[in-house]
């Protein structure tokens, strides 16, 4: 069996001769042609679509595929020349609704006729590479309605009208209007676009360009922006209800063109209402709307950044250099917080927070903060009174808020050492004289300094509060070696290390002989407790509570300076001293001891002195006497010394002086880094690298860097190379 060949089987259809009535095609044909012409008519209800599918299948089996569908092309033809008649003479309104109506007439014919000659679309259309009965359907409705001469302009001017007429507020039938797009979409998207769309957005860009011209003549900006703002979603709407998705970018920018990027400046620059006004006035809708406007057109953001900037540096520089708003330091920076919240809250709430124009205001604050000189001092002093007394009764987070606004300041200055050498002088009165609000918040601030700065920026200023604890213990020391001094006088001293102290110069004043006696007793403990260590007094740092005895019997307990104390403790042994006795007896320096009697004679409500003669201002042939009649409803009662609050013209440039010298072994540090990892550098790159390393403390100077490198070339850390003079050599 398995070695038989196997068969192959084929089964063969029947084959038998059909012999096809010579007229059977145009027979067939005329019935199909009949149904055709019924379809049109609406008489569809009578036919039987099974027959005339197999009749229409028999005609493509019998090769009569090419009569079925040119005659198909030529009965449709034929049909649509009927129809444009009748859409021709409709008036008016009408046109439309008559095209419409014809056209889903023609939709619905299209439809029965692609199911009858279904199986010619399946096998005739592909073989013969014709458009398949439906699409054909749609090109002869294009080609003989919608590009009928007497149609197709009518259809274009008929539906620009009514997209003008809804523009100037009147309601027409967007569903006839949808239908009618859609049916030129349907027809492919060229229709649409060369029938419709171009000359629709030629026509848009007319009517925004003329009523452009009449907004802006008559609007201000902020309600021509406001108008600009309703065309623009009027068109995104109508896009909606019955225009294609894909012409809203393009319509958009017609308007974005026409409305806003042709009358930016003009816009922006405009008088009264423009951007620099809605900046002053704080209009945060009007400029939230202009920002979302004019970053749909190019440069439209930059243009308000640049004007913004402009007008900000404007205004800083003229706050930080008026000659008034100078005067009271904490009213200065108080009114850069203020133009900072200001700007922070626009760009925050109408500028969507953009980085850009973060940007902008930082560069902004920078440039002009640093125009003015003091404003390192000015910070520090705003810091001063906030620590003082501005921050009493203020919630944790408030302070933290205040010491935040406080850096961001801090962080524009270009001289940080500037600050520092200032906030010493500053933090070193307050702790002093125990005048800080919080601990908390000092030690907080100086965290802050140190994250912004690194640990060398803080390092004395974490110092002076390590003293202030030593102190205390030694205090504790003393008193408990001296019991026999508990009666008497209280001393208090504070034991300042050198190095991390502003540096005062050591003043000499006569002490009482009691507190001069108590004074020495704590020296020989302290020396004999420490050894190698020297003490100076600082009398003019220090203060003092005494007990006054006035006329009546009244008493009073007196806060005063050391030196204030000094001159009172001379009325008990007198009733009447000349200026010049107080000065011999003292040994105050002149100008301590003029501002220490102002304070004492001259100022209201704390004039425990008379002088005669009476003035504002203390002479050298004053004299002074106790004040009897002093009353005051305080049983403490403070008495301040006439301070100025800023540094007079030689202490700032004492200030400066000792800044600059502080800065030369900084700068002369960075040389020997920058040359010990280079070896060999050119002189403008030692300038570039070390401004560059030192730009987080100071703006180092050019000159100075120049007379450092010359100072580090005669101590033989560099030399100059043997050619060429301006290149460096590190000598190790």
């Amino acid at each position: 069996m398995s070695n038989q060949k196997k068969r192959n089987f084929q089964i063969e259809a029947f084959k038998h001769r059909v012999v096809v009535d010579p007229k059977y095609a145009e027979k067939t044909w005329k019935i199909l042609e009949h149904a055709i012409h019924e379809i049109y008519n609406h008489n569809a209800s009578g036919l039987s679509f099974e027959e005339l599918y197999r009749n229409a299948y028999n005609m493509v089996l019998h090769k009569f595929g090419e009569k079925l569908y040119s005659g198909l092309v030529t009965t449709m033809t034929a049909h649509l020349k009927e129809i444009s008649k009748s859409i021709e003479a409709a008036q008016g309104d009408l046109f439309l609704e008559e095209l419409n109506r014809k056209w889903n007439d023609h939709n619905k014919a299209l439809q029965m006729i692609r199911d009858i000659l279904m199986y010619m679309d399946r096998t005739y259309i592909p073989n013969s590479r014709k458009t398949p009965v439906y699409e054909l359907g749609l090109n002869l409705w294009r080609d003989n309605i919608i590009h009928s001469g007497k149609i197709q302009s009518r259809l274009l001017s008929t539906l620009l009208e009514l997209v003008h007429r809804e523009r100037t507020g009147e309601v027409i039938d967007r569903g006839l209007m949808r239908n009618t797009i859609k049916m030129l979409m349907d027809l492919g998207s060229s229709v649409y676009q060369d029938d419709f769309e171009k000359p629709f957005l030629e026509v848009s860009a007319e009517f925004y360009k003329v009523e452009s011209q009449k907004f802006i003549e008559c609007c201000d900006c902020g309600d021509y922006l406001k108008k600009a703002e309703i065309r623009l979603n009027e068109e995104i709407e109508r896009i909606a209800h019955y225009l294609d998705v894909k012409s809203e970018a393009k319509i958009t920018n017609v308007v974005e063109k026409e409305m806003i990027a042709n009358h930016m400046t003009r816009l922006v620059h405009m008088e009264n209402s423009g951007l620099v006004n809605m900046l002053l006035d704080d209009k945060y809708e009007d400029l939230g709307r202009m920002y979302n406007l004019f970053k749909r057109v190019p440069n439209g953001l930059s243009m308000i950044r640049d004007v913004m900037t402009s007008h900000l540096r404007e205004t800083g520089k003229q706050l930080v250099t008026d000659a008034e708003s100078s005067k009271d330091p904490v009213e200065f920076v108080q009114r850069l917080l203020d133009e900072r919240d200001k700007y922070d809250k626009i760009i925050c709430q109408a500028f969507s927070n953009a980085k850009t124009f973060q940007n902008a205001l930082n560069s902004s604050f920078e440039y002009f903060i640093n125009l003015n000189s003091r404003s390192p001092e000015f910070i520090s002093l705003f810091v001063d009174d906030k620590l003082r007394k501005g921050l009493k009764g203020v919630s944790e987070e408030d302070v933290e808020i205040i010491l935040d606004k406080v850096m961001m300041l801090f962080r524009y200055l270009q001289e940080k050492d500037v600050f520092e050498k200032y906030y010493k002088q500053h933090l070193a009165k307050r702790l002093l004289s125990g005048k800080t609000v919080s601990d908390d918040a000092e030690r907080s601030l100086i965290v802050k300094l140190k994250t912004e700065c690194g640990y060398q920026f803080t390092s004395k200023l974490e110092g002076m509060f390590t003293d202030m604890k030593t102190s205390q213990d030694t205090m504790q020391g003393f008193y408990a070696n001296h019991i026999e001094l508990a009666e008497g006088p209280t001393l208090v001293v504070q034991v300042l290390t050198t190095g991390s102290w502003p540096t005062q110069p050591t003043i000499t004043c006569n002490l009482p002989t009691e507190m001069a006696a108590l004074c020495e007793k704590f020296r020989s403990h302290y020396l004999g407790t420490h050894t190698g260590r020297r003490l100076s007094w600082q009398t003019n740092m220090g203060t003092a509570d005494i007990k006054a005895t006035f006329g009546k019997g009244q008493k009073h307990e007196l806060n005063v300076s050391t030196y204030q104390m000094c001159v009172l403790m001379l009325f008990n042994n007198a009733d009447r001293l000349s200026y010049k006795e107080i000065e011999q007896a003292t040994e105050i320096p002149a100008s301590d001891l003029k501002r220490c009697l102002q304070s004492m004679a001259c100022v209201k409500g704390k004039n425990v002195l008379r002088k005669e003669p009476m003035s504002k201002d203390i002479g050298t042939d004053d004299a002074f006497f106790v004040n009897d009649k002093f009353t005051s409803k305080f049983y403490k009662v403070k008495i301040g010394t006439v301070v100025a609050q800023k540094e007079s013209e030689p202490e700032k440039l004492e200030t400066r002086q000792r800044v600059e010298e502080d800065r030369k072994p900084q700068i002369e540090a960075a040389i020997v880094r920058i040359m010990k990892s280079r070896r060999v550098l050119d002189h403008n790159n030692v300038i570039a690298e070390v401004t560059k390393q030192l730009q987080s403390r100071f703006l180092a100077n050019p000159t100075e860097i120049k007379k450092r490198i010359e100072s580090l070339i005669e101590r033989e850390f560099l030399e100059r190379d043997s050619d060429d003079r301006k290149l460096y050599r590190y000598l190790a």
